[in-house]
């Protein structure tokens, strides 16, 4: 089956606004750069959307040496690459993961936005956050800040029907996939195995189950029930034991290499 790479997405803060890209590289965490920071509360548990909204009002830029972080009402950020705080353990879900500290400055900012005390960290190159084996086998797969797998893939058509559905259509962007693909039929990325563009091969391996994340406006940070109240109609995974929308991938050939939008690939079907 033929797809093309119809869009590209990082999230250099974990929860924060995502980049559109033209050309993404591959590393074995994902496409380069992707939530390799992450706010966290004084006891470095991660805080995401779901108890901070107002982090949808984050935008991000990136240049070659650091970001930037603007918001409604806030100065802008800048966040060097190399910021060299202190080394901490921070947790990510149930596992411990080591970050370096961003510094004050970046505290206090993200402290302002989101009213209660935070801290932005940077994930530790050097660590290795492996993912689930159950799903990912042998691989060796590991992730940074993402909730459990490097890479998240979903099909545009996925998206035309659930708006079918709504009362009011949606964005992608309240899904926060990492590869968008044309081509396809609606849910044809949950039958397929592996993707080949060029010398990149991504394995699919875990249908992504969703959290009230996806309810909340990524323009405005209101929070509401939809889609969660309209894909648990008909989206919810028994085994799983929650709603499904996109697949989580993986790397298995590639790293270092770059997807391209426009570029075409070949879908392995796993039936």
């Amino acid at each position: 089956m033929k797809a093309t790479i119809a869009g590209l997405f990082v999230y250099p803060v974990k929860s924060c606004g995502g980049i559109a890209m033209r050309e993404a590289r591959l590393t074995e965490r994902g496409l380069e750069g992707d939530r390799h920071w992450m706010v966290v509360d004084a006891e470095g548990r991660f805080i995401s959307q779901r108890e901070a909204p107002r982090l949808a009002l984050v935008s991000v830029a990136s240049s070659t040496t650091g970001l930037q972080l603007r918001a409604p009402g806030m100065s802008a950020l800048d966040v060097p690459f190399e910021t060299r705080g202190p080394s901490r353990i921070v947790s990510v879900w149930r596992d411990s993961v080591a970050a370096v500290d961003g510094g004050d400055i970046a505290a206090g900012w993200l402290s302002a936005l989101i009213a209660r005390e935070a801290r932005l960290v940077r994930f530790d190159a050097h660590h290795r956050r492996p993912c689930n084996p159950a799903f990912v086998g042998a691989s060796g797969a590991h992730t940074a800040f993402a909730d459990a797998y490097p890479l998240l893939v979903i099909a545009q058509a996925s998206l035309a029907d659930l708006n079918h559905r709504l009362s009011s259509p949606l964005p992608m962007n309240r899904f926060r996939p990492n590869v968008v693909l044309s081509g396809i039929e609606a849910y044809d990325e949950d039958h397929i195995e592996e993707i080949r563009a060029g010398e990149v091969v991504l394995k699919l391996v875990k249908a992504c189950t969703r959290c009230r994340v996806t309810t909340t406006d990524q323009e405005t940070a209101e929070v509401g029930v939809e889609p969660l109240q309209t894909l648990s109609s008909y989206r919810h995974n028994s085994v799983l034991d929650g709603v499904t929308f996109g697949m989580n991938a993986i790397a298995i050939n590639g790293v270092g290499l770059s997807l391209i939008v426009g570029t075409s690939a070949n879908c392995v079907l796993n039936f």
